[in-house]
């Protein structure tokens, strides 16, 4: 069964909610890249140089990345030797199957949702350039954790980025989370200090902490990190338990590149990729797969508190493929 009809059977009637969220998210991208996918399909009778070049462009414009792109045509063209087809509507569904089939195999498992430790609170280290969507990323995760029943410190240590903190206290108050903030300018460390002492102290189940993205100053953020890791550490040697990304959708391959720079800096658990619904890129997602071998966590598909969702391969493939196809 190719990866069309096996999507079309697992998702046609089911988890429509959440398909409704990846369909209504990714129509940007579906229309970049689907609509022009078809169009590909009508205008050629049977693959040829020309075809497979259209194809790579549309591909790369999608923000696939280059490197990717090369390997999902070459083992297209090869799969469709194999199945002795020059059909470009079928090659169409082998290319999908050579997406699906890179993004399962590239790095380490795929794992979306956080783990509780016993006897502690799993404590969440947040990173990301200014911009972002950070504040709003921690604000849908605390959201999404209280819904669970869960008790959520929120430890504002973003101290360089002028107004990071007003803007976290307003989200806590409205979601009625506790909060540990700090003055301007504050050493990012010591405000996670007193955050972790309230969080040993009170009872919570999950800490995120909030910390500054100056990635233009690569070696003050490797310090400073290591700093709040290792005041982290002092209170739960094995915390923080993630260490995610914020990474804006909008900014295709610069995303990329942050990845990149992050998790050289810092080392990441994963990646929370943001307004995807404002993109026509949707490939990135593929990309930083391939290049940095971390998986995409969650992904954020609106504006809601709600719009934050686990990153499911199949949905998303669903979303950016079939879209209202039944």
């Amino acid at each position: 069964m190719g990866l069309f009809a096996y999507l079309r059977e697992k998702l046609g009637g089911k988890n429509k909610a959440v398909k409704q969220k990846y369909v209504v998210g990714l129509e940007k991208s579906r229309h970049q890249f689907t609509s022009r996918l078809q169009g590909l399909a009508h205008r050629y009778q049977k693959a040829n140089d020309m075809y497979f070049q259209e194809l790579e462009d549309i591909l790369i414009e999608a923000d696939i990345g280059v490197k990717l792109v090369d390997d999902i045509i070459r083992a297209t063209k090869e799969a469709g030797t194999e199945a002795g087809t020059a059909d470009p509507a079928t090659l169409n569904e082998l290319l999908i199957d050579k997406m699906f089939i890179g993004y399962a195999q590239s790095g380490a498992d795929v794992k979306t949702e956080i783990s509780f430790p016993e006897g502690r609170p799993a404590v969440i280290l947040i990173v990301g350039v200014n911009g972002v969507g950070k504040t709003t990323t921690i604000a849908k995760l605390t959201h999404r954790y209280q819904k669970q029943g869960k008790r959520v410190l929120l430890v504002a240590a973003d101290t360089f980025r002028a107004g990071a903190q007003e803007q976290l206290a307003v989200w806590a108050e409205r979601l009625k989370a506790a909060i540990v903030a700090g003055k301007p300018l504050e050493d990012p460390a010591a405000v996670t200090y007193r955050g972790m002492e309230q969080a040993a102290q009170g009872g919570y189940d999950l800490v995120i902490v909030d910390t500054a993205g100056r990635l233009q100053t690569k070696a003050n953020l490797m310090a400073e990190l290591a700093k709040v890791r290792k005041t982290i550490a002092r209170f739960y040697v094995e915390a923080p338990d993630e260490v995610f990304l914020i990474i804006d959708a909008t900014t295709g391959q610069n995303g990329v590149f942050q990845a990149s720079a992050f998790a050289q800096a810092t080392g990441l658990s994963g990646i929370i990729v943001t307004k995807m619904d404002g993109t026509s890129k949707g490939g990135i997602i593929l990309a930083i797969r391939d290049q940095i071998g971390i998986p995409v966590r969650f992904m954020g598909l609106g504006e809601k508190l709600d719009d934050l969702e686990e990153f499911d391969l199949e949905q998303y493939l669903y979303g950016l493929c079939l879209g209202d196809e039944s």
